[in-house]
């Protein structure tokens, strides 16, 4: 059974200018959609990451999951008690002037919940003795194990992680993803994971849904997904991954550029940087179909 599930959920942002230039102008409201019609499901337990480009609507709908934005179509059904997230940045996500305690002792008392701050740290690979100091104390991934600490202090059934290790060096971005799969075995916490890279989704995620232009244009198990590569927006990323390996694979650079979103193509949002786009590519949006939405995997051309 799910434990969160997305049923074609829409976000349209208003960047229309001015009400009295328009008026004057005599110019038409305009609408930004940020995330069209995107459905998925996210069992109890598993980690399902979302990846895409800079700008692809992949945290939005983790702003959506949580009630950061309210969906203008569509629903966000929820079967836990509470969620919690992870944010990008650990230095803009910790008030400055409160000391450690308060920051992680604030969501408990806003649920009424009794925790020691002590052992939460502790949970997190921090001592209980750093309670008592400041964020500018500690660093970056001493304070993304804050993050994680507060996070954890509401009891959450599933933690929203948007981008929790891109802020953070090389070198401590593992200790921080090995610190997660650890709590997740231990806690059952359940994950969806936001990364624009793809090399650390392929350590931590069970499923993986790929996001362009706002919409879901694949979603498969990562094992899957990094074997066989359906789209060709998934195939041009996983591409331009660095071969990690030394097994001499040519690194080939994401083609070209994300379109307008106020100024949408037509047909297959991709097709303009798509090297199997035809005619029907050009006018026709695909569905999603077997877990993919392209017309040369539905008509067996790629």
């Amino acid at each position: 059974m799910h434990l969160l599930k997305l049923e074609s959920v829409s976000r349209d942002f208003d960047v229309s200018r001015p009400w009295l230039n328009r008026v004057l102008e005599g110019e038409p409201r305009r609408l930004l959609r940020a995330v069209d019609r995107v459905s998925f499901e996210v069992t109890k337990g598993e980690t399902l990451a979302l990846v895409g480009e800079s700008g692809c609507g992949k945290s939005t709908v983790a702003r959506l999951i949580v009630g950061l934005h309210a969906a203008s179509e569509g629903q966000v059904e929820f079967r836990g008690r509470r969620m919690q997230m992870i944010f990008q940045d650990p230095y803009a996500s910790l008030n400055p002037r409160w000391r450690v305690r308060r920051i992680i002792e604030e969501p408990m008392m806003f649920l009424e919940k009794k925790r020691d701050a002590g052992d939460l740290l502790r949970q997190v690979g921090l001592s209980p003795d750093d309670a008592e100091r400041y964020p500018h104390e500690f660093s970056g991934g001493q304070r993304q194990r804050i993050s994680i600490a507060r996070a954890l202090a509401g009891e959450p059934d599933l933690l929203i992680c948007d981008e929790p290790t891109s802020a953070l060096d090389v070198s401590v971005q593992a200790q921080i993803l090995n610190l997660m799969a650890d709590l997740q075995d231990r806690l059952g916490l359940t994950y969806v994971f936001i990364s624009h890279n793809l090399a650390v989704v392929s350590l931590v995620a069970d499923r993986v849904g790929v996001m362009y232009f706002g919409r879901l244009v694949e979603l498969a198990s990562a094992a899957e997904l990094f074997r066989r590569p359906r789209h060709p927006y998934t195939r041009m990323l996983l591409d331009a991954v660095p071969d990690l390996q030394m097994s001499g694979k040519a690194r080939t650079p994401v083609a070209g550029e994300v379109p307008n979103p106020l100024a949408p193509p037509s047909g297959c949002a991709f097709h303009p940087r798509c090297p199997h786009a035809n005619e029907r590519c050009r006018v026709e949006a695909p569905k999603f179909l077997d877990h993919v939405a392209c017309h040369a995997v539905e008509e067996g051309r790629i």
